[in-house]
């Protein structure tokens, strides 16, 4: 890889005392099961066998008296292993976002994560739009996108919120719509918005995810694990067997998300 600092964007740990129920509820949403544990000793363990730099982990409240704790152990583990970099979370629920953002930057995380499609809400739904007034030109926003039985996190959804904050920066995951990939062509596809790869290369043809990559522009896209649904080593020859060209991987794999991160 040529020391390649790789920087895997999505990943999602848990405490050790409630990961394993945590993993059981994610295998049972999406009816898959998961390949690691989600604690953070595995997710090293992991990303060391392929020579991970640096992890974007988070987690999910799927209700708002989740978000205070979750914020607290996403910056307590960022605080404890260097290689860590954390997102919060937020729930459109909490009384006072304004708040609990003021806290997560103080704590110094880098980003938030929403989950429409867990945390029981549409993209685009009035209630979700503090959200996104409180972090827009202050956070990055990692969102799950798509699902072939929920429209929560719908492209078309995504869009509206586009239009309405044009300075709010979106990484769109699952290359911006997971089994919903025609949607995030028609939709979504050249739009100011990252795409991660986590979740995607599993199913799609090589042939697709690439025209996805190149025609949305390789320079916004990231690479991410998913972890714990995939492993570092299978993700990543996942990744390595789409024939991108060498600079192709060095933008997607590390120069982009440095970039986002304003990492040096």
């Amino acid at each position: 890889m040529n020391n390649l600092k790789i920087i895997d964007i999505h990943a999602h740990i848990f405490p050790e005392k409630v990961a394993s129920k945590a993993i059981e509820g994610i295998g049972q949403f999406y009816g898959a099961p998961m390949s690691g544990n989600g604690t953070v000793e595995e997710l090293l363990e992991s990303g060391s066998k392929v020579g991970i730099y640096k992890y974007v982990v988070h987690s999910t409240a799927t209700r708002e008296g989740q978000v205070q704790s979750i914020n607290n152990f996403i910056a307590q583990a960022q605080a404890s292993n260097p290689s860590l970099i954390g997102f919060g979370t937020l729930h459109p629920d909490m009384q006072d976002i304004d708040s609990e953002v003021d806290r997560i930057i103080s704590l110094g995380l880098k980003g938030i994560k929403l989950h429409p499609d867990f945390q029981g809400f549409n993209l685009d739904d009035d209630k979700v739009l503090p959200i996104y007034n409180a972090v827009q030109g202050r956070l990055p926003i990692i969102t799950h996108m798509g699902d072939a039985q929920r429209t929560n996190s719908h492209p078309s959804r995504l869009v509206k919120i586009l239009d309405m904050y044009p300075h709010l920066t979106v990484i769109a995951a699952h290359l911006g719509g997971y089994m919903m990939w025609n949607e995030s062509l028609e939709y979504l596809v050249g739009r100011n918005i990252y795409f991660d790869t986590s979740s995607s290369l599993f199913k799609l043809p090589k042939e697709t995810a690439v025209r996805i990559m190149r025609k949305h522009g390789v320079e916004k896209v990231l690479f991410g694990s998913d972890y714990p649904m995939w492993l570092h080593e299978e993700e990543l020859e996942r990744f390595n067997k789409l024939g991108l060209t060498e600079e192709e991987r060095r933008l997607i794999l590390s120069e982009n998300a440095c970039k986002l991160l304003a990492m040096e």
